[in-house]
């Protein structure tokens, strides 16, 4: 076995000088599996030293993706950074056409305009990109894929495959086993994102503004209109004329494709809090017929990927500084909405960087594996 190479732009393999076989197999396999056994695949991240991108890294090894090569890309800024990858180390490159050349999986976590650019350029060369911007996900040709929710829809991709927005996947999560046993009619949800979801520099921001805020000192607003630290913004994305911002468009549009119901009502308001990591939602969630909190407990113990933590006698909710670093959608606060028959509320938490893109991404390639489509 040659272990883990590193595919150039012209096809050809060189060495991670970093990363014998040996290290490789214990990396990615550590309890034994034998790699020959199964297929492998060369894999480029563009996005690599974001959050996301290190984070996916992370899952990778995790849960064992089985890597042939590895291509970490990023802007100039970044070239030449190392990044760890088990006990070794691999260099940053700037992205380029040529660098995706020979991959099989092309994972991208940047802006739209890089999205649209490379998830272009992979298509054409044969790659599959798996994005997790906002850049394709209404595309019609496109799948927008939550594995436990629509795996069948990997079925029809064209070489280009979306991650829904990090507040819409752990809505998503709960809902669907609900409305494939009684018809959900309306939903109102309400989102408490945390600055990951805007990037590192909005990390840092809210860091340094909460240190400020002890010394009695004042932190300017960059990443932000406002001062997050010890504020809530509502405001999230940008404006749109109809008075609500893209992310709430988004909700919506993706809610709606990723169920298959393009009529389903649902108004989000989406509210940035200072929390370093995990997004939560406030979902009101309308049914066809009756339904009892208890029926939605019993169902969402048995939903894929979602765990249910409701136990207020014991002060047992989800909160994001315990989901946070989990792959989990947590749920509780499961009660009959007093206000409207048919109708259940509900609490959300997730890690918005794990199961809100990073891992998504990992387990759509895992399904698409499963299925031979690669």
């Amino acid at each position: 076995m040659a272990g883990l190479q590193r595919f150039s732009g012209d096809g050809s393999r060189s060495r991670i000088m970093t990363l014998t076989a040996p290290v490789v197999a214990s990396i990615l396999y550590p309890i034994g599996v034998v790699m020959s056994q199964q297929k492998q695949f060369n894999i480029a991240v563009i996005g690599a030293t974001g959050v996301v991108g290190r984070e996916f890294l992370k899952i990778a090894e995790e849960r064992r993706f089985p890597v042939k090569s590895l291509r970490l890309l990023a802007t100039e800024r970044s070239a030449g950074k190392r990044i760890p990858f088990g006990e070794g180390e691999i260099t940053v490159e700037v992205t380029t056409h040529d660098a995706i050349k020979g991959a099989d999986f092309v994972f991208i976590s940047a802006t739209g305009a890089i999205s649209k650019e490379y998830g272009e350029v992979s298509r054409d060369v044969g790659a599959i990109a798996i994005d997790d911007s906002s850049a394709w996900r209404q595309e019609a040709d496109v799948p927008l894929v939550i594995p436990e929710v629509n795996p069948d829809d990997v079925m029809w991709h064209k070489n280009i495959l979306a991650i829904p927005n990090c507040s819409t996947t752990p809505l998503v999560m709960c809902a669907w086993p609900l409305h494939k046993q009684n018809r959900i009619t309306r939903i109102i949800a309400d989102t408490y994102q945390s600055v990951s979801g805007t990037g590192s520099a909005a990390v840092a921001e809210l860091e340094a503004q909460s240190r400020a805020w002890a010394k009695g000192e004042k932190s300017p607003a960059s990443v932000y209109p406002q001062e997050i630290a010890f504020n809530v913004l509502p405001h999230v994305d940008t404006f749109l004329d109809s008075g609500y911002t893209k992310e709430e468009w988004k909700m919506t549009a993706e809610t709606r494709k990723i169920m298959h119901e393009p009529d389903l009502p649902l108004s989000a308001t989406c509210v940035r809090v200072p929390v370093f990591f995990a997004h939560s939602v406030s979902a009101h969630i309308e049914f066809e017929k009756p339904i009892k909190a208890a029926d939605v407990r019993a169902i969402l113990k048995d939903a894929p990927g979602v765990i249910v933590q409701d136990d207020p006698a014991t002060n047992s909710y989800p909160t994001p500084l315990a989901s946070a670093h989990k792959d989990a959608v947590f749920v509780g606060r499961i009660r009959e909405d007093s206000s409207k028959a048919n109708s259940i509320a509900m609490w959300i938490s997730t890690d918005n960087i794990r199961k809100g893109a990073a891992l998504n991404a990992i387990q759509i390639a895992e399904e698409m594996v499963k299925r031979g489509l690669v």
